[in-house]
């Protein structure tokens, strides 16, 4: 019976034994799952360690931005290509912006290594406490990974352990001040806006460095929808972001509440800068196709590429103010009929392109003769109105400013500046190829009869280019031509003497150069050179010139050129516009006045002018390019020579030889030359001094029967038929 006690005691034995093995189970299982958990905590790290490796981390400062147009001095034209982002400098955005986006966003970016180990439990007690996914835990670093390299761009467990181990990565390679920099240019602000640079312009209408505090809790509250509360879209939402970020920054001490209430309080004035503004119009759109050409395609889409151009900016805004000044001129003359750009302005509704505008156009293109090299570009009057580019694209028959290269190349085939030709009315059959009934007039409905060559150009005569032309051959006149830079006619016809041909003012203007540049064609072109984002030149255009005609002939052709500046189509341009430089020139205006032209050039420079409606129609009665396209020449070349552009020391000249020729034959005049008085003295460059003499002085003896074809006959048999 005294035992009794001690069995008592056995199943308090048993008990405290059961709780020693649960305590002891419960210990071993706590410390295998800690370590299973530690394990494969380990191996997750190390898997999505390796995974990080992949990515390449000098791609976090690669960002697409838009590439810059320069002139040629390096003043920004405009920007085209690539996203429109301009990446700066950390230095140079301004510090409020920086202290709100830390608060905003991530408020211990100094003190972790990437990943934020109490925003991690925060955020998931939250979201556990929710059932619901209500705050992340993303530092500034991961959102730098995630933005910087598209597969992570996704909700995934699996996208967010690489974000992390890509995000410590990241810290190592890089200091905290160039994480901030990658990301405060990689932002997304919405529909073609990138980086806190573009934000501030398009926004406030500064740069980065010059936002204030209210301005840059403004910005990086918006980021996270920029969308939802862009301040054009949702002004107020866009105020209550701020004034979130503002508290936040009050509650991380980087602000006192006296600037935390100034800034809530003080004005925000938006500048509404449009993402995209309009680029250099006509030139800037030239520039344009031009890189379409000569990049490949990524290149175009990375953009943040350095053009420089040939334009001169000043040139470029000479050129496009005196084509409004002119014309608008024009348009208030009395019994003008046609639409006036005025009024289309009042009734355009801005947001169609018209393919045909109705008011009075112009185009200008203007050349540096020492490389080709395009300084000026005037496709239109209002680029918003119209993208065609008059200037490059167009085609309208030219007019007289042919002339030139067919008196070129009748003096390339023996003629000299003071040969006669017959002013008469052509005969039928007396021009090949062309109809018979084909009689061409002068513009000013006379004939003058026996004239020089030169005064046959400085005074445009009809008659007397056909019949030059004639005797150098259609075909040798179209060679002249193609190899000057027009197109190869369409139609093979001796109307292209006087002008039945279709070019644009790039075209003519080109053409026109070689005769300041003694006979030399340089290919034009307008992208200069292009530079990368390491600075590397990656692509330069070569000057490419050709030999059109001999130096003898340009400069043949320069001294009679120079006299239609003085006393012929365009001596307005010395009396009443007042430009001085020496140079040459030929005015040029097609039937009905359906186009006014105007190409000329001086020793530094080459320019030509076109005005004309888009749906050729007569413009003004008496509408001639010396009227209508000169005034516009004079404008921008007196511009030109007021900046420089001129010639600062006398080119060489060619060695000439004083010889007597005879008018009527271009040879040397002999004794009989004399006595009929068509002996005349000419300094002719040494190849093109006749090698024969003249043997039929008087030049008045009856023509031969035509028994042979016109281009076979001899030099004396088709000229003595010009007297009959």
């Amino acid at each position: 019976m005294k035992k009794q006690p001690s069995e008592a005691r056995k199943p308090a034995k048993r008990t405290l034994s059961r709780w020693h093995s649960f305590k002891r189970l419960a210990i071993i299982t706590l410390m295998s799952g800690s370590l299973l958990c530690t394990v494969t905590a380990a191996v997750v790290i190390g898997i999505y360690s390796n995974l990080a490796k992949d990515y390449d981390l000098t791609k976090l400062g690669q960002m697409p931005e838009r590439t810059i147009v320069m002139d040629y001095k390096g003043e920004v034209l405009g920007r085209m290509h690539g996203e429109n982002r301009i990446i700066v400098p950390l230095s140079e955005v301004s510090p409020w912006f920086v202290k709100a986006l830390l608060a905003r966003e991530d408020a211990r970016f100094y003190s972790h290594g990437g990943i934020d180990y109490k925003g991690v439990l925060r955020a998931t007690i939250r979201n556990l406490k929710d059932m619901r996914v209500v705050q992340g835990a993303s530092t500034l670093t991961m959102q730098l990974a995630r933005n910087s390299y598209p597969d992570l761009d996704d909700r995934s467990l699996h996208r967010k352990l690489v974000e992390m181990m890509l995000a410590r990565r990241i810290e190592k390679a890089c200091t905290k001040d160039q994480i901030i920099e990658h990301y405060v240019n990689r932002i997304f602000y919405g529909p073609g806006i990138y980086g806190v640079q573009r934000a501030s312009q398009v926004y406030f209408g500064k740069h980065a460095s010059q936002l204030n505090l209210s301005e840059a809790a403004m910005i990086a509250g918006i980021i996270r929808s920029p969308a939802r509360f862009s301040p054009f879209r949702n002004y107020e939402g866009a105020l209550k972001e701020r004034d979130d970020v503002l508290k936040r920054m009050v509650e991380t001490k980087v602000i006192t509440p006296e600037e935390e209430i100034a800034a809530r309080y003080a004005d925000i004035a938006l500048h509404a800068q449009p993402a995209f503004q309009s680029q250099g119009g006509y030139a800037l759109d030239a520039v344009r196709r031009d890189l379409d050409l000569i990049l490949e395609q990524q290149e175009i889409e990375d953009g943040g590429l350095q053009v420089f151009t040939t334009l001169n900016k000043e040139l470029q805004d000479a050129a496009d103010e005196s084509v409004e000044k002119r014309l608008s001129a024009v348009e208030k003359q009395r019994g003008y009929k046609h639409p006036k750009k005025a009024d289309f302005d009042r009734t355009w509704d801005g947001t169609q392109e018209i393919s045909s505008t109705p008011y009075l156009q112009s185009a200008v293109m203007m050349l540096d003769n020492q490389t080709g090299g395009i300084l000026a570009v005037v496709g239109g009057r209002d680029y918003r109105h119209s993208k065609y580019n008059r200037a490059m694209q167009g085609e309208r028959q030219i007019g007289s400013t042919v002339k030139p290269f067919v008196y070129a190349a009748g003096v390339a085939s023996g003629f000299m500046p003071g040969t006669y030709i017959n002013d008469a009315p052509i005969q039928p059959g007396e021009i090949d190829g062309a109809d018979p009934g084909w009689s061409p007039q002068n513009s000013d409905g006379k004939f003058l009869g026996l004239s020089t060559v030169t005064d046959g150009l400085v005074r445009s005569r009809n008659t007397m280019t056909v019949r030059l032309g004639n005797y150098a051959g259609l075909d040798r006149v179209i060679n002249l031509l193609t190899n000057a830079g027009f197109s190869k006619p369409a139609e093979r016809t001796p109307q292209i003497f006087i002008g039945n041909l279709g070019g644009n003012p790039r075209q003519l203007t080109s053409a026109i150069s070689i005769f300041p540049n003694q006979g030399i064609r340089r290919r034009p072109f307008l992208i200069d050179r292009i530079i990368d984002k390491a600075g590397n030149v990656i692509y330069q255009t070569p000057v490419l010139e050709s030999e059109v005609i001999t130096p003898s002939v340009a400069l043949l052709m320069r001294q009679i050129l120079s006299q239609v500046l003085d006393r012929g189509t365009a001596a307005a341009l010395r009396s009443t516009y007042g430009f001085k430089e020496p140079g040459g020139g030929k005015t040029g205006t097609t039937n009905d006045y359906k186009d006014a032209w105007f190409a000329g050039y001086t020793d530094r420079l080459s320019c030509g002018v076109w005005v004309g409606l888009d749906k050729p129609q007569t413009i003004v009665d008496e509408g001639y390019g010396g009227t209508l396209a000169l005034p516009i020449w004079a404008d921008v070349m007196k511009k030109a020579v007021a900046l420089g552009y001129k010639t600062e020391v006398p080119k060489v000249l060619l060695p000439l030889t004083k010889v007597t020729l005879c008018r009527v034959s271009s040879q040397l005049a002999t004794d009989g030359c004399g006595h009929a008085r068509t002996a005349y003295e000419e300094a002719l460059p040494y190849d093109l001094v006749p090698q024969g003499f003249c043997m039929e002085h008087t030049g008045y003896a009856a023509p031969r029967p035509r028994t042979q074809p016109q281009s076979q006959r001899g030099l004396f048999d088709r000229i003595r038929s010009w007297f009959r």
